[in-house]
Parts: structure tokens; C-alpha cells; sequence
């Protein structure tokens, strides 16, 4: 098995922080955290990204040296890394344990040997250090909350300066770097986002206060306030990021707007505003404006939307989607040609496999996470944690009909194709749905029911259960009612059913459950085929069949993938540590390509040559 491309989960945001964005020198490459990964995507084509999976908390910051070849990553736990970026390894160089708490905001040096990093920690607000050593080059004094930003001067004499909770500003002469001035009394909250400007002869500060300051690059002496009354910010400023010719600089607001300012006139050139309805989810919270030729700018809404603006355009030229939490459902249309993913607060996307592109519904999505996903012609349709099921029109890539609630928690969801019906499994009940409306239901009293199976060429209905066991009822071919008691029970699994799939065209059942072990029964007999199929170490919690019918692929919480032959059951193929954090949904789509999801908040595209 061999990757073909991630697609990569979206910077993680949160309201009221600002959301800090990097550019390699290329202009070619932007860096973020999201979740427990790294991620370095290209801006050209954002579905080719690079993951990197060294941290063992979750991510706060990620920055590009000014030459090219390290990034330095911070996390939640207050250790920084240091990390090669343009090697296929992505080779850690050294891992530093700066603070006792959140990384949240990191500085290299023009020189690529330097780094200052802070945050919120509780003996220390930051520190600097010599990249490859670890080597202490001063101490970050003079603030008394927590440190939201730094930034260092790029030509010499060097200088520094943070910004944080304390609404002050402390600027620092160095290297080694000491305390020189705080300045106190421009911001009247948060400072949220500093930057030198690339000649060094100016640093703009940006606050919670809705204000924009601009400071001396070498002395630290404040200049002006940068006001343009008619066009300026109206909510509080998270990002800042200059232009390479020194002369603009662009901001991101909590009032939804990403602004390009003129230094020398200090007026706004250029508004973009995003959203019409005052969505929280439309607030930007960071900007970086990379070293191009066009003169791109990228922002980042709240909702994790990557914003691709050109001045020539009111609108952006480019709305880069996808996910922000743990992908837990997964489904393919049938014509292999469009995925779509569903997450732990609801958000659903469609992916275009050719180009690796999301889309996000127009209309209402779950309000908890979604479950799985059952596949139709011209069909999806998603269960969630929020009771209901949804229809979605592939056609048009949106909701289609009314919230239909289901009675209990769903805990699966499969399509009858010869019935042209949904069946969904609650906690109380089988219920079978067509063109919206239930149509009949059975109430489930002896067992606590997982996940739910159909095959259409024997009319067999499975549902696992915490019981171990796996019950089979065999449904009519005439009409829509499910039996008030299995036909037979199937017991060979040692642990907690947690995910089951037909084979197609027969009535060979795989069950996956909680202890990493696939069972393979032929459900119209009973007879167990394999119990052989043991390499996973977690919970399965995906099994899907290619369209032969030969080959199964199954994702697992142990982070794994992989693909058992059900021709030659010793043989199988496996792709180790799929994604960080486990595994959640793997799908074929054609015999040769498989995709899978997982916690990471990434969709990978596998390409496989089968065993």
C-alpha cells in the first residue's frame, strides 16, 4: 500500500485566540496546526500535503525558518520541535520542552538559527533558545498574563518583541536577548498579533481593542495609531502579516473582514467582508501573506475555511474546505467518484476525488457527530448523534428532504438496493425508511445493537451487538417487515461487535469488533470461515468489501489499515499508523484505490496492489 495524497484536515481555530499561519520562502507552502499533526499544504494545490505526527498533544503553532528547510512546531503541552521539512522523513532535530503549558506563538531569526517561543506558562511566559542545541540566548521578562505573540526584527541590530494578555507590548535588544522597554497604555486589550515588517524599520501590533498600532522597528518607541475611521476594524484584530516590499500589511478581525493597509498614508486599500448573517464561524483569526508573484493572501475563518484572496477580486478566488475535528463517518457514491465525510461536530464534506477539492452543504448539517454514512444512486444518507437521519442529493451535493428522527441513538445505517430502502439500528429499534418517511420498525428488547449489514442477494439483515453476538433475520422479498426474532445468532466473536459488511453479491458477513479481530461467517449457514484475521490491536471500527468481493479493508483505533484476501486468508497488506490518533473509516473505490479518515481530521487516498 502506498499513499497517493492527503488531504489534509483544516487549521484548528477557537473564538476569541488568534489562529497563527506560516509561508515557506517560495511563497509555495503554508504551515498550521490542527489537532495532534502539523500539516504543510501546498497553495497551489491544497489536496498535495505533507503530515507531520511527532507531537504527542495537540498543536498550537507552526513556523517556517526564513530558510526553507526547518519548521519548529509547538503544542499544547509547552514542548517545541524542530523538524526537517523538506526530507521525506521529516526528521525531528530536536524536541525542547519550553513551558509548562499551551505554545502560542513561535519566532525564528533572519539567520535560520534562533528561535524565541511563548505562551501561557506557569513558572515562565517564553524562551530563547539556538535551534539545534536547545541552548538558553536570554529569557522573555516583563509580562504578567499570558504571551500571545512574538515577533523577531529580520536585519540587525536584532531586537524582539511580545504581546499578551496583560495589553502590553515588550521589546527586547539581543542576541542574548534582555528586557529593553514595555509599553503599556496603547492597547487597552489582548494583543493578539505583532510583525516586523521585512526592512525591519517598522512593527505593527494588533489587539483585541479593535486597534492597530504601528512602533518603531528599532527603538520600540510607539509612532501612531493606525486609524481609518470609515474603513477600520469594528471587532477585535487577530492577525497581521506584511508584504514583502514593506509598504502594506494586511489584517484579520473578529468583525469578519481581512483589511490591506498602506503604510505610508495609513488607510485601508482593501476590504474583503465574509458572511452576510454574523456568523461566528466567519470571523477571521489569522492571515499570512506569502512571497509571491500574484500577491496572494491567505486568511482563516473561525469555521477553518482557508480564504484565498486577490486584490483584484471583492470575493475570494478560492475556498479551501474540509474538516477541523476527528473524521468518524465515511462513504463513497457509487460512482467512486465523490467521498463524503462526516465529523465530530456535525460538519459534513464532499471530496472530489480527482482534484482532492471539499465542498461543505449550503443547508442545516448535524448538530453532533455523525456516525456513518449508506450509499444510493443520486443518494447519501448520514446518522448522527443528533438522532436523525438525513438524505443527501449527490446531484447537487446538498440536504435534501425533512430531519427525519430516528426513535434512540443510531448506531448504524445500510441501503437495500433491491428494496430501495434505508435500514437504521437505534438503541430501541429496526426501522426501515423510504423516500423519508418510515415505513416499519422492530423493537429490539434481548440486546444492545452496534452497527447493522444488508446483503440484497439473500435478503439476510445483520445486526451486531455488545453481546458479542451477531443476529441474522431474513427478510422477505415481498414486503418491508423484519421478523420479531433473529433467524439465528452468530457467537463466535470473542468481544463487542463494532462494525459488520456483506460481501458483495453473496452472503459472506465480515464482523470486526472492540478487540482488534475479524471474524468471517458465511451468514446463510452459520459457518464460521475464518477467525484468523487478528493483526489489528484496537477496536475495528470500519470493514469494507472491493466490488469482487475478494479483498476486505478494515481501519482500526490501533491507527492502522489494512487488507486481508478472503481467497487466501494468510495473506494481507497493511499500512501502519494511517492516521494519528486511529483510524475511523476506510472505503474502496475502485479495485486498485482505497480511501480512509480517521482522528487526525485527514482523508487519505491509498493505492493498492492487493494480496
Amino acid at each position: 500500500m502506498q499513499i497517493e495524497s492527503i488531504w489534509a484536515s483544516n487549521p484548528a481555530t477557537a473564538r476569541g485566540q488568534p489562529t497563527h499561519l506560516s509561508s515557506n520562502p517560495t511563497g509555495t507552502k503554508i504551515a498550521y496546526a490542527s489537532n495532534k499533526s502539523i500539516f504543510l499544504r501546498d497553495i497551489d494545490t491544497p489536496a498535495d500535503s505533507i503530515q507531520y505526527t511527532g507531537h504527542t498533544a495537540n498543536t498550537t503553532v507552526a513556523r517556517f525558518a526564513p530558510s526553507g528547510y526547518y519548521v519548529a512546531s509547538g503544542d499544547a503541552s509547552g514542548v517545541v520541535r524542530v523538524w526537517d521539512c523538506v526530507g521525506e522523513d521529516l526528521i525531528t532535530k530536536g524536541e525542547f520542552p519550553i513551558i509548562n503549558g499551551r505554545i502560542n506563538d513561535i519566532a525564528w531569526d533572519s539567520e535560520s538559527k534562533r528561535i524565541i517561543s511563548v505562551g501561557d506558562g506557569k513558572e515562565r511566559y517564553g524562551h530563547c533558545m539556538t535551534w539545534d542545541t536547545g541552548n538558553s540566548i536570554g529569557e522573555i521578562s516583563g509580562h504578567s498574563n499570558v504571551v500571545n505573540t512574538v515577533s523577531i526584527k529580520p536585519t540587525r541590530p536584532y531586537r524582539a518583541a511580545t504581546g499578551g494578555d496583560d495589553n502590553s507590548i515588550v521589546f527586547y535588544h539581543g542576541p542574548p536577548f534582555k528586557f529593553n522597554t514595555a509599553q503599556r497604555g496603547q492597547h487597552t486589550n489582548f494583543v493578539q498579533g505583532l510583525a516586523f515588517s521585512p526592512d525591519g524599520n517598522h512593527l505593527v501590533s494588533v489587539a483585541s481593542d479593535w486597534k492597530v498600532f504601528l512602533w518603531d522597528g528599532k527603538t520600540g518607541e510607539p509612532v501612531s495609531e493606525i486609524k481609518d475611521s470609515e474603513k477600520g476594524h469594528k471587532g477585535g484584530v487577530y492577525g497581521v502579516s506584511w508584504n514583502a516590499n514593506a509598504k502594506r500589511f494586511a489584517t484579520a478581525s473578529a468583525d469578519r473582514t481581512v483589511k490591506i493597509w498602506d503604510l505610508e498614508a495609513q488607510k485601508v486599500l482593501k476590504s474583503w467582508s465574509f458572511g452576510d448573517t454574523g456568523s461566528v464561524l466567519d470571523q477571521q483569526t489569522g492571515v499570512v501573506w506569502p512571497n509571491r508573484s500574484d500577491g496572494l493572501l491567505i486568511s482563516i475563518s473561525n469555521s477553518g475555511d482557508l480564504n484565498y484572496l486577490d486584490e483584484r477580486a471583492d470575493t475570494p478566488v478560492k475556498v479551501v474546505a474540509g474538516h477541523q475535528k476527528s473524521i468518524t463517518g465515511l462513504g463513497v457514491e457509487p460512482s467512486g467518484k465523490t467521498i463524503w465525510t462526516g465529523s465530530y461536530e456535525g460538519r459534513v464534506c464532499s471530496w472530489d476525488l480527482a482534484s482532492g477539492t471539499a465542498e461543505v452543504p449550503e443547508s442545516q448539517s448535524h448538530t453532533n457527530q455523525v456516525t456513518n454514512f449508506a450509499a444510493s444512486e443520486g443518494r447519501m444518507y448520514s446518522i448522527a448523534m443528533d438522532d436523525t437521519l438525513r438524505t443527501i442529493d449527490t446531484n447537487v451535493k446538498d440536504f435534501t428532504g425533512s430531519i427525519i428522527g430516528t426513535d434512540g441513538q443510531p448506531r448504524g445505517v445500510t441501503y437495500a438496493d433491491d428494496k430501495s430502502a434505508v435500514f437504521v439500528v437505534t438503541l430501541a429499534e429496526i426501522a426501515v425508511f423510504r423516500d423519508g418517511n418510515k415505513v416499519t420498525s422492530t423493537p429490539i428488547k434481548d440486546y444492545t445493537p452496534t452497527s447493522i449489514a444488508y446483503s440484497s442477494s439473500t435478503n439476510i439483515l445483520a445486526v451486531g451487538a455488545e453481546n458479542n453476538s451477531i443476529y441474522t433475520y431474513q427478510l422477505s422479498k415481498s414486503d418491508d417487515s423484519i421478523p420479531a426474532s433473529p433467524s439465528s445468532i452468530l457467537k463466535s466473536s470473542r468481544a463487542s461487535i463494532s462494525t459488520l459488511s456483506f460481501a458483495p453479491n453473496s452472503a459472506l458477513l465480515a464482523a470486526g469488533d472492540s478487540s482488534g479481530k475479524i471474524v468471517l461467517y458465511d451468514a446463510s449457514t452459520g459457518e464460521v470461515k475464518t477467525t484468523r484475521w487478528a493483526f489489528h490491536t484496537g477496536r475495528i471500527k470500519s470493514i469494507s468489501w472491493n466490488k469482487a468481493g475478494t479483498h476486505i479493508a478494515s481501519g482500526s483505533l490501533d491507527t492502522n489499515v489494512i487488507i486481508y484476501s478472503a481467497e487466501n486468508y494468510a495473506k494481507n497488506v497493511k499500512a501502519l499508523g494511517a492516521h494519528k490518533e486511529g483510524c475511523n473509516g476506510v472505503e474502496w473505490v475502485n479495485d486498485s484505490t482505497i480511501v480512509s479518515a480517521g482522528a487526525d481530521g485527514c482523508v487519505k487516498v491509498w493505492e493498492v496492489v492487493a494480496p
